[in-house]
């Protein structure tokens, strides 16, 4: 085996680094979606479905790995429809969740989603699953592609959510995958967002939201009554999150804080005991359990900072990852074992390391054969991309800052860099050691990129997190100048080469650096950017979290109009450059176009490029490549030239 997977991985960086070093490498190389993604198998083997890219247009395609016999079935160009997720119900069905960006009255913009069937056995193509019947005075739900349970011993059948009858109040229902008639197996009730079943696929447990409350109710089977299991306000210590069932009924998986950062437990329903099973003293658990397509029963779990990102509990995938783990031509190489046949006989790998984006494996334990399918970026490998380093800094009130440093190829210390601080979205996420196109890119044409895991991103324990509660502009702003300071005295940027980039709160965050701190950054990049604090929180009285937005921006409009890039539109003297997609659903167009308005107003350098029909997420490929070559002109201009 190890001879065969080293040979997969030999034709994959062979064709990749020939491809590399044949001339310089076009923007589409990094900003292109990927080439292929989603690869999974059929429970029994046979066929092989993946999402292919064709020209930017995203295809869902099965091959039938005994015939070799190829078929498209979806169509996504992700600017009118945007694939979300698919997966195999049975041997002949695949479930797709469809995307789609929808307009409410006044404007606002939100997203909806489907849930679509197709029967590889018959001709009648993909079909909407989960529909509403006029006749029974249904509507259809916002979010249609919510799925509670793949029923065990049951194959052909599915439970749903859906709020077809009370808004934002969905019932669970049964859906037969033959004929796609649904029928109700748990009525809606008040305030209920969300329905969770056990292994068996018995409805089991209730999510509440009722403004910024959220309550987990179980289902008492003696009784029928519906008891409280878990009651808490939301960014509070008593914040749990609902992992999984096992495949004994009466135990949970849950992740809940354990000494100031998430762990991962395991709850025992009848006693109400929990058992601690994995935690970290620096960092919160930040993965999730898997299931044994064998067995059933929980596998395993995984978590970023354990070895090799994953702990087998069971068995037969243990034996096979450690394995593959001996087998490989590097110690360096990640190992996901992204999907498996139903007797775990077939598997694909994902295989990545810290200076590749990742290459598709398929595998065959009875023939011990692994057999290359595809580079996820076929033209980017080692030899332009140097991968990211993980450093720490200290924050100007001590607090230890950590973040990911991207370096160009080729780098020699002493050799001192225009450089793009480039935070996070969220701003309640972090980044990770993973590829990603943006500080490829940028590090490809010659630049430092320095990511920040500033106070209030997620990762590093409760009270950090908690920092980004009403803390935009402040604590967690002057973090990134003291990033931009360390690079200085490590002698890795050039201090009157510095920029600033980044996306949704990267994009506010950037756009607050030539505010506060001028005298560090020279150009601001901002890619759907929040402006406008108090705007923000004003439109949120449409949605139904909005409670939640106050809680987390506050609800004083002095201090929101004080962080809020807009108000200084007059003082900002540095060059500005913002790209919106007109379609953001997460942060509305408005904020960049407010944004523009008030410093053009004001004959300040500023460019503003708008995405017809664009999403929040770079989804449609034009768009994703027109504002990666945006950012690299914008920053060239202002760092090189």
């Amino acid at each position: 085996m190890r001879k065969l997977i080293a040979a997969a991985l030999i034709t994959l960086i062979s064709f990749s680094t020939l491809a590399a070093q044949d001339k310089k490498l076009p923007i589409e190389a990094f900003a292109g979606l990927k080439d292929f993604s989603q690869i999974k198998l059929s429970p029994n083997g046979e066929n092989l479905s993946f999402v292919r890219n064709h020209k930017g247009t995203l295809v869902l395609m099965v091959k039938n790995l005994k015939t070799g016999d190829t078929k498209a079935i979806l169509n996504a160009d992700n600017r009118t429809v945007f694939f979300d997720w698919y997966s195999w119900a049975n041997d002949n069905v695949i479930l797709l969740g469809a995307r789609f960006i929808k307009y409410q009255f006044g404007g606002a913009k939100y997203t909806s989603t489907l849930l679509y069937s197709y029967n590889l056995t018959n001709k009648d193509g993909i079909k909407l699953a989960f529909r509403a019947v006029p006749s029974r005075d249904e509507r259809q739900p916002q979010f249609a592609d919510r799925i509670v349970s793949f029923l065990p011993g049951q194959e052909d059948k599915i439970l749903v959510q859906g709020d077809f009858t009370v808004p934002n109040n969905p019932a669970v229902y049964e859906l037969d995958l033959n004929t796609l008639r649904k029928s109700k197996v748990q009525r809606q009730r008040n305030n209920v967002t969300d329905w969770f079943a056990d292994r068996q696929g018995n409805v089991r447990i209730a999510k509440k939201m009722d403004e910024t409350q959220f309550t987990y109710e179980l289902l008492n089977a003696e009784t029928g009554d519906w008891d409280t299991l878990f009651d808490y306000e939301v960014f509070s210590e008593q914040s749990i999150s609902i992992l999984g069932f096992d495949k004994n009924p009466n135990l949970l998986y849950i992740s809940a804080l354990h000494n100031g950062r998430d762990a991962l437990f395991r709850l025992n329903l009848t006693t109400k005991e929990r058992e601690l099973i994995y935690s970290n003293d620096k960092y919160d658990f930040d993965g999730s359990i898997f299931y044994s397509s064998k067995t059933g029963e929980v596998a395993g779990f995984t978590d970023s900072h354990i070895e090799d990102g994953v702990n087998y509990w069971d068995a037969d995938l243990d034996k096979l990852h450690r394995s593959l783990r001996v087998s490989l031509p590097k110690d360096d190489y990640d190992i996901d074992i992204l999907s498996t046949t139903k007797d775990q006989q077939k598997y694909i790998l994902y295989v990545s390391s810290a200076k590749s984006s990742g290459s598709y494996l398929l595998g065959d334990r009875t023939k011990n054969q692994v057999s290359a399918i595809a580079d996820a970026y076929p033209q980017i490998d080692e030899t332009v991309y140097g991968g990211k380093e993980r450093i720490s800094y200290k924050a100007r009130d001590g607090l230890t800052i950590e973040g990911y440093l991207t370096l160009p190829v080729g780098y020699k210390k002493g050799d001192k860099l225009p450089t793009i601080i480039f935070p996070h979205g969220g701003p309640m996420a972090r980044d990770y050691a993973n590829f990603d196109y943006w500080t490829a890119l940028l590090a490809y044409h010659g630049y430092a990129v320095l990511q920040p895991n500033f106070r209030g991103s997620s990762g590093y324990g409760y009270e950090f997190l908690m920092q980004s509660i009403q803390g935009f502009g402040l604590a967690m702003q002057d973090d990134l100048q003291d990033g931009a300071n360390w690079l200085i005295e490590q002698g890795i940027a050039q201090p009157e080469k510095i920029c600033i980039g980044g996306a949704s709160y990267g994009g506010y965050a950037a756009l607050m650096a030539v505010v506060k701190h001028p005298e560090t950054f020279k150009c601001a990049a901002s890619f759907a950017g929040v402006s406008d604090l108090e705007h923000l929180v004003f439109k949120a009285r449409y949605f139904t979290n909005k409670e939640i937005v106050r809680k987390q921006f506050g609800t004083d409009d002095d201090m929101l109009e004080a962080n809020s890039p807009v108000t200084y539109a007059k003082q900002i003297n540095r060059p500005i450059l913002l790209v919106h997609g007109s379609d953001d659903s997460v942060v509305p167009v408005y904020h960049s176009r407010e944004m523009e308005d008030e410093l053009d107003d004001e004959n300040k350098d500023v460019t503003y490029i708008e995405l017809d029909d664009g999403d929040h997420y770079l989804s449609h490929q034009a768009h994703r490549v027109k504002t990666l070559q945006a950012f690299l002109d914008f920053f060239d201009k202002h760092l090189k030239n």
